[in-house]
């Protein structure tokens, strides 16, 4: 994990976003595994609002180190002073679709992780 020099008003905010935040029904069902799993556009309308309610923001997006050629997701969870915290989280490189499912995977549970929610 990363963070701006200074996190106070952004930890401030994300302790207040996280007493409003409820964890995310697990509406969808994953046929392969007969499992119940909470998807992230159920996730995105829990969360969005709360944390706009407290000036907090998240980008996701896929970056590629230029020293090891590792491909990440980075998660930046934002305040409107400025301050951040991101954390990376790898993924494996393959064909498209393999990608794709491994990138929505990784949003899910990086954006669940970073503002301290789950799905139930």
């Amino acid at each position: 994990m990363r963070t701006s020099d200074e996190i106070g008003a952004l930890a401030s905010a994300l302790a207040k976003a996280q007493g409003e935040l409820k964890n995310i029904e697990k509406g969808k069902v994953n046929p392969h595994f007969k499992s119940r799993y909470a998807d992230i556009a159920d996730g995105l309308e829990v969360i969005r609002p709360v944390l706009s309610k407290h000036a907090l923001s998240v980008v996701q997006v896929t970056t590629v180190n230029a020293d090891t050629g590792m491909f990440y997701l980075v998660t930046r969870l934002m305040h409107s002073s400025g301050q951040w915290i991101e954390a990376n989280y790898p993924l494996p490189v393959g064909k498209a679709q393999e990608q794709g499912s491994a990138i929505t995977y990784a949003r899910r549970y990086s954006l669940f992780s970073l503002v301290g929610t789950a799905g139930t």
